[in-house]
């Protein structure tokens, strides 16, 4: 933006609105800030020592996360965080972008109310849908089993596709599917040479939010995993209540990383399809 043609009065607030989105910033990555120096700490404690704040090598070690590489327990829910969040997250993006697509078409009933049924996973307070999903998969010997964990986690993740996806949707030119009509196409092959294509980065984007929901999630597990399905935010949990340890730390270092490589992709997926749409990245 141009400041030159600013009053000096626009320019002192632009500079200072600038400053308090500034100070925003920082205040909410402080936290992140101080867990990831703090995993290296040399010694079992979740305060910087003399030695780190000295600069001094021997106050840093990579100990926590050895200690997360050779630990059963930790390999255990890692393993099982993946194999949740990516069944979870198939499952999550197949019905999802079929239940967009089909509220993408004007003639179909009662879109508002479906709509709001979808989401409502979202609206609903957590610690009530995991209590609802424990009674009923109970009910249906699904609880303490991996295929209940990665149904409800498809739950909690299909709204994220229902939303991306529909967004994705909003500016599809529908010539072209009744063009591909028009050339002899059946509707498989229209949804997948013509359609799928075109929201492709929609789908991923909604795909990688149900993916982050499902390695997230704590509350649910805590309702309905047993012992062997433990996750690593589960993990995380037992270990702050039973053993405290800065291998937490570690992890949760790992997690912030992956989580920044996550938000990079999705960032480089929406500049990629405001590209395909011929808008121009802001």
């Amino acid at each position: 933006m141009n400041t030159l043609h600013l009053t000096p009065m626009r320019r002192l607030w632009r500079y200072t609105f600038l400053t308090i989105c500034g100070l925003v910033f920082i205040f909410l990555i402080a936290p992140i800030l101080v867990v990831i120096p703090l995993s290296f700490n040399a010694e079992p404690y979740f305060i910087f020592t003399p030695k780190m704040l000295s600069l001094d090598p021997a106050g840093f070690s990579l100990r926590w996360y050895r200690d997360f590489f050779s630990s059963s327990e930790w390999n255990l829910a890692v393993g099982n965080s993946f194999i949740i969040a990516i069944c979870a997250t198939l499952v999550a993006t197949v019905l999802g972008t079929a239940a967009a697509l089909g509220l993408s078409r004007s003639v179909m009933p009662f879109r508002t109310l479906i709509m709001s049924l979808l989401i409502s996973p979202m609206i609903v307070p957590i610690i009530i849908s995991g209590a609802g999903m424990y009674f009923f998969y109970s009910a249906v010997d699904l609880a303490h089993t991996m295929p209940g964990i990665i149904l409800a986690h498809a739950t909690l993740g299909a709204p994220f596709v229902v939303i991306t996806v529909t967004a994705t949707l909003i500016g599809f030119d529908h010539t072209l599917t009744r063009a591909s009509a028009n050339l002899g196409a059946r509707p498989l092959t229209t949804l997948m040479r013509v359609i799928v294509p075109l929201i492709l980065p929609g789908v991923i984007s909604g795909a990688l939010f149900a993916f982050v929901a499902s390695f997230d999630e704590v509350v649910v597990v805590l309702f309905l995993a047993g012992y062997d399905q433990r996750t690593i935010p589960l993990q995380m949990w037992s270990g702050i209540r039973e053993a405290l340890s800065p291998t937490i730390l570690a992890v949760a270092s790992l997690l912030i990383l992956a989580s920044i490589l996550m938000m990079l992709t999705l960032e480089f997926l929406r500049r990629r399809n405001q590209r395909m749409r011929g808008m121009t990245a802001t």
